[in-house]
């Protein structure tokens, strides 16, 4: 008899962005006639930069001519595309970070869920609460969590990012091995300065534990002051594993190129206390279950890295959070306390009321998608989060009819 691995029965009946897929769709079949105007998940709307675009054609080509066609490429990266990721993404901002540290993957999000495969059973996981549903999903299929009650899962450490502080979380007040830390945040938009990325550091020294970073909306940040990086921080490179992807950064959600950075003298610890080199064990890993990105997209991402693909990567950011600004300040002028939208793609609102009953209201009343802040765990309650990337024409259509059915607060 062929037997399940149980703990997938423990997750909760379906994936958030699943539950909305098909509120949605109902929606669409009752109101044919509706254009629903969706400012809810993250995908990216935009074409790819014209240099990226070249880059990718010219890859292609080499693939059909004998002289320069490539099979099986390097699990870990092309070294042309590594060396452009450490001297331009990290080096260039005094993160010392080397091209062989530089994992290069198809997802950031299947990097994040698959990471937690190096790590003990029943080591004690901390992630934020709002979080996004991957980080939590992965550890209850890996079977590091008891069942799902009151909107929590046992065995797992919640920390509680609030308005109170800033939906930045304070450090644990209970023992904690591992830790999962996303800025700017997905999905609250909210961002994490020097000095307390530098305590998250100092804390992990302190308990030999490890902080995975996921900092795949760093490209947003435009205050000079944040970090890009965790491994701008002294010390992080022992204790931190930093996730980087070109989905939003290039617009690559359907192109699908991200990156990894474990440092050489990123440990864990075995059963005897020796500590081991997280970067061997996810080569090893890497190798045997990754057989590497085709090499025309690793060429078109190489692209990114060049000063023209820099300014025309930057040009799509900038009408995002062209958009992302509009977005805050419709409900800031409607009465609505707002986090991001400023450093970051989400702009995350207080919507004063159950967060599914705003999503429906929003729904069906403006035919306008925005994703409940509940479904990103117990303290997004009341809130909503809004996404910037849709077309400008579709962003100003859709705060037009929100300014409609929106009660403004006092």
């Amino acid at each position: 008899m062929i037997r399940i691995n149980e703990h997938y029965r423990k997750l909760t009946a379906s994936y958030l962005f699943a539950d909305i897929a098909r509120r949605v769709a109902a929606y669409a079949e009752a109101n044919p006639h509706t254009r629903i105007l969706r400012l809810g998940i993250g995908d990216v709307t935009q074409p790819l930069p014209p240099a990226i675009i070249t880059a990718f054609h010219e890859g292609v080509e080499e693939m059909a001519r004998a002289e320069t066609f490539r099979g099986y490429g390097p699990e870990q990266g092309y070294a042309f595309l590594r060396e452009a990721i450490a001297r331009e993404d990290f080096q260039s901002r005094g993160a010392q970070v080397e091209a062989d540290e530089i994992f290069v993957s198809d997802g950031a999000k299947c990097d994040t869920g698959n990471i937690q495969e190096l790590f003990a059973q029943d080591i004690r996981v901390a992630v934020p609460d709002p979080v996004y549903p991957v980080y939590v999903d992965t550890n209850v299929m890996a079977g590091r969590t008891g069942a799902f009650a009151a909107g929590r899962y046992a065995g797992l450490v919640y920390l509680e990012g609030t308005k109170a502080n800033g939906f930045v979380p304070d450090l644990p007040s209970v023992p904690v091995d591992l830790v999962y830390l996303c800025y700017p945040n997905n999905p609250t938009g909210a961002i994490i300065t020097r000095e307390a990325l530098s305590r998250w550091v100092d804390w992990a020294q302190e308990h030999q534990a490890l902080i995975l970073y996921d900092a795949a909306y760093e490209a947003f940040i435009r205050d000079p002051e944040i970090p890009h990086s965790i491994f701008e921080i002294p010390g992080a490179r022992k204790v931190a594993i930093e996730f980087r992807s070109l989905s939003k950064t290039a617009g690559f959600t359907g192109t699908r190129l991200a990156y990894t950075v474990i440092p050489k003298e990123c440990v864990g610890y075995s059963a005897d206390g020796t500590s081991q080199s997280l970067h061997a064990l996810w080569h090893r890993r890497h190798t045997t279950k990754f057989n590497g990105v085709s090499y025309p997209v690793q060429k078109a991402a190489a692209a990114v890295f060049t000063p023209e693909g820099r300014a025309q990567c930057q040009a799509l950011i900038d009408g995002y959070l062209a958009n992302a600004a509009r977005i805050r300040a419709c409900f800031e002028e409607l009465g609505y306390f707002c986090v991001g939208g400023d450093n970051s793609p989400y702009v995350w609102v207080e919507c004063g009321m159950d967060s599914w009953a705003f999503f429906d209201m929003l729904l069906t009343q403006a035919g306008v998608v925005c994703t409940p802040g509940v479904g990103f765990g117990a303290c997004g309650e009341g809130y909503a989060r809004f996404s910037a990337f849709g077309s400008p024409e579709t962003v100003d259509e859709a705060l037009e009819r929100l300014r409609r059915i929106v009660p403004a607060r006092s």
